[in-house]
């Protein structure tokens, strides 16, 4: 079950509570809303209070962040109390750097723009991460440094994973050797499953069990290279024994190329997660909390002992020897939080066309709109006219004081600022339950 957080009247954590609660004390009128997202209410009359150990849990990732707040009570022990996924947008950062460098390169190669040249003598500071890298631990930061603020945090904890890409090329890598035991050849399964979506490589068959099958055969001379690996439901795996795999989908052409496709995929993400791992753990450290790590094989084999399914939320609740015996109520499922990262806005102050010449009028400076910014989340309560009833969504607005309001309904344009009531101001994030 997802907690409300609770702040104090000096805006000191409390103990998470239940969202009936919640509900009581803002009915009779005991405290107010403090923030919508996370929902979080703060007390009017009540000053400080006992707290219990409360840990902040990560399970970073390269394109999603698991999030966990586990406190230790007395009789249950270990418990989540608030969950919640974070969404990055590197993939984003890295299309638009990409583009700009086009452009820029196109420009030049015009002769549009005289620019002499420079010696390649700029030097970069120690620690120095790509930028979609370094959004990555940025954003992962600030939703400690909010959880921090909100919440009675004693301690993190966090998946110090680390991807051998070597490892993975090559099992039979001379001069490694890694310790045999429970654990061992959870992180390679773990990789291929996240690979290939977790689903048969073969049938596309979702929720079966899935083994690790040789593309090309080892008795015929395949390697054990990850590039040469799959993942297939256990028919799929039989069937297919030592068969070439263009032989076993002969009537699949379509399905040939997407395999082999997928299986030369480069292991970018793993990349992403060794280079910002370091980083994130020694921001963390800033913090002046304890910091437990735990790999990513720990955190599997904890979570497959009390039988919970795989998501990246339920993942940071197993992290580490913290994870072992933690309890997930079963109303949590269905309401976890999904934190969308997608910036504050374009800084391009000019529309360009895909050749890179002018389009439009260049952008005004002014963000802020009789006290409304574009995308903050509003309620507008029309009493007459084409519009009228209540809307709900992102406001876009417009110098004239006529916004718009995109609602789950569909996009209503044309109404009144002064009909609008802010309810969640933007800060870069959208937010939804699923």
């Amino acid at each position: 079950m997802q907690r409300v957080l609770v702040l104090d009247k000096n805006r000191q954590p409390l103990m998470p509570c239940h969202p009936a609660r919640a509900r009581e004390l803002l009915k009779h009128g005991k405290a107010a809303v403090f923030r919508r997202f996370p929902f979080t209410i703060i007390l009017k009359d009540r000053e400080g209070g006992v707290v219990q150990d409360t840990r902040t849990k990560l399970d970073p990732g390269s394109k999603t962040t698991g999030m966990a707040l586990v406190a230790t009570f007395q009789r249950r022990g270990p418990t989540v109390v608030w969950a919640a996924e974070l969404q990055h947008r590197g993939s984003k950062i890295r299309e638009d750097l990409k583009a700009r460098r086009d452009l820029r390169h196109s420009r030049r190669s015009r002769k549009l723009r005289h620019r002499p040249a420079r010696f390649q003598n700029r030097t970069r500071k120690a620690g120095w991460l790509a930028p979609s890298l370094r959004h990555r631990v940025d954003t992962t930061m600030t939703w400690v440094k909010r959880l921090l603020r909100w919440a009675p945090v004693t301690a993190l904890s966090q998946e110090l994973v680390r991807f051998d890409t070597q490892k993975l090329q090559n099992p039979g890598i001379a001069g490694i050797e890694y310790q045999q035991g429970t654990l061992a050849g959870y992180e390679v399964r773990e990789y291929l499953l996240e690979k290939w979506g977790r689903k048969c490589a073969y049938c596309g068959a979702e929720n079966v069990p899935l083994e690790i099958d040789h593309i090309h055969p080892r008795s015929k001379g395949g390697s054990d290279r990850v590039s040469n690996l799959a993942i297939a439901c256990r028919d799929c795996n039989q069937r297919k024994g030592n068969e070439a795999l263009e032989s076993f989908l002969v009537k699949s052409p379509d399905r040939i190329r997407k395999v082999l496709a997928q299986a030369k995929a480069p292991l970018r993400d793993a990349a992403a997660v060794n280079s910002t791992r370091w980083a994130l753990f020694n921001a963390l450290k800033g913090t002046n909390l304890p910091v437990e790590v735990g790999t990513g094989g720990r955190t599997k084999w904890n979570r497959i002992q009390q039988g919970y399914g795989k998501e990246h939320w339920v993942d940071a609740a197993c992290i580490g020897e913290s994870g072992s015996k933690v309890r997930i109520d079963s109303g949590a499922d269905g309401k976890i939080l999904q934190i969308i990262s997608q910036g504050h806005g374009s800084r391009q102050m000019q529309n360009v066309t895909e050749h890179g010449f002018p389009r439009g009028r260049a952008k005004s400076r002014q963000k802020i709109y009789f006290g409304f910014q574009t995308g903050d989340l509003v309620r507008a309560v029309v009493p007459s006219g084409k519009r009228a009833g209540t809307h709900v969504g992102r406001v876009l607005c417009r110098k004239s004081g006529r916004f718009d309001i995109t609602t789950e309904q569909g996009r209503q344009g044309g109404i009144h600022h002064r009909h609008c009531r802010a309810i969640h101001i933007m800060d870069g994030y959208t937010y939804i339950f699923s």
